[in-house]
């Protein structure tokens, strides 16, 4: 789909955007202040649409998961209950934004204000459309690794600056679950980069569309470790162990009240959704669905990606039980790491195959896909077997003395 003179070409919202920089070029403007527009305008529409989506999510998940849990959810405030993120809201709002005595007053508040900046950041390198992108950089896949470790620092800060021992104690624990999921990401993404010889999001859409193939096919194994892994980063069900109340009360916002907490919680929707919409990029195509989008603009159809990628978040989130932290861990680093490792390799291999001998795409892309599809299949099934005997159900408990055979006392026969 190319750009159009019509500006109300509304497929692509590049269309009016390219009309108002014709315009603007036509009217003299210097280039300066035609790149500051054209930037401002395409950041108000991401701002707009997280701020949607964020007041949006908090009915969808919690209606989808009173009904995963045979329950009804919200449906009290507004019709079917849609007024019941307003309603939260303003109660937020009237609450008393409380702070410890102790606590360092200046980062105390600013990191949950600071915490939303990572997560408006990443949508600015996802391409919503052939020509719906705010910044198409490069290196779109290591800038977006970035960020996820910068959330991580911010959340560290606000368990730092609460003095609370529960607060640090959730703060590091997030530290401990960047440290082991970090790296299985990391390398599942190196095999996406790798299959599309590029790092930029829109490469990787291109890429897809080039080959008329989702890289779904071609990287099945680095989907799903891509997914749990972010599933532990985001700090979500089953992997939110640094909010784990049953251990920690509440982890690193425990001091946190009123809009200072809400802000918190609305984060973590709102990089959900960011996730979503990477995975939806890197996996499924993007704003690109065989054809579809010359029919239905493709921001709608990345957007409706966005969201059946969301509710597997939400169906882990209704279903599962929260794991223990030696348990996160172990499946971390005995679990994801080797298979993403194994992964890695396997991608290697394959490319050096298509590049040395110069093979066609239209065989050796299938051959690919089948042979994928099955080491995955032949890896999750040996890794959970494996697994499932090493791994014990209950940890050891330390021993502080040794086992020694006491004689008893012998009775009295006064």
């Amino acid at each position: 789909m190319s750009l159009l003179a019509n500006w109300y070409d509304f497929r692509d919202l590049g269309n009016p955007v390219a009309r108002l920089i014709e315009a603007l070029q036509d009217a003299g403007l210097s280039g300066g202040w035609i790149y500051a527009i054209s930037g401002l305008l395409g950041a108000i529409g991401i701002l707009s649409f997280v701020g949607v989506a964020a007041v949006i999510n908090i009915w969808i998940e919690r209606r989808l998961i009173g009904r995963i849990q045979v329950r009804r959810g919200p449906n009290r405030v507004g019709p079917f209950g849609l007024l019941q993120p307003v309603a939260d809201a303003i109660k937020l709002i009237q609450k008393e934004a409380l702070q410890p005595d102790n606590a360092d007053g200046i980062m105390f508040t600013l990191a949950p204000i600071v915490i939303f900046i990572p997560a408006i950041l990443a949508f600015s390198v996802l391409p919503w459309g052939e020509h719906m992108v705010l910044a198409d950089l490069n290196v779109g896949v290591l800038f977006l690794l970035a960020l996820s470790s910068t959330t991580t620092i911010i959340i560290f800060m606000a368990g730092y600056a609460s003095n609370n021992k529960y607060a640090i104690l959730g703060s590091m624990r997030v530290i401990a679950m960047l440290i082991s999921y970090e790296l299985p990401v990391v390398l599942a993404l190196l095999g996406v980069v790798l299959f599309a010889g590029t790092m930029s999001l829109t490469g990787i859409v291109s890429f897809q569309e080039t080959y008329w193939s989702w890289l779904i096919f071609f990287q099945p194994l680095a989907f799903l470790i891509f997914l749990l892994g972010s599933t532990a980063e985001l700090n979500r069900t089953p992997a939110d162990i640094a909010e784990a109340e049953s251990e920690i009360v509440a982890g690193f916002h425990i001091e946190y009240s009123g809009m200072k907490f809400g802000l918190f919680y609305a984060v973590e929707l709102v990089n959900t959704v960011a996730v979503s919409a990477i995975i939806a990029s890197l996996f499924f195509g993007g704003w690109w669905t065989y054809g579809l989008e010359e029919f239905i603009p493709g921001w709608i159809l990345f957007i409706g990606k966005i969201y059946s990628i969301y509710f597997i978040f939400i169906w882990f989130r209704g279903t599962l039980p929260r794991f223990r932290v030696d348990q996160l861990m172990a499946f971390a680093w005995k679990v994801l790491l080797p298979l993403a490792l194994i992964n890695a390799m396997m991608v290697a291999l394959e490319i050096f195959i298509w590049t040395e001998y110069e093979i066609s795409a239209g065989i050796v892309l299938p051959i690919f896909a089948v042979v994928n599809f099955a080491l995955a299949g032949v890896l999750i099934v040996g890794f959970g077997r494996v697994m499932s005997r090493t791994m014990e159900r209950f940890p050891k408990l330390p021993r502080l003395v040794k086992d020694i055979d006491v004689p008893l006392p012998e009775p009295s026969t006064a």
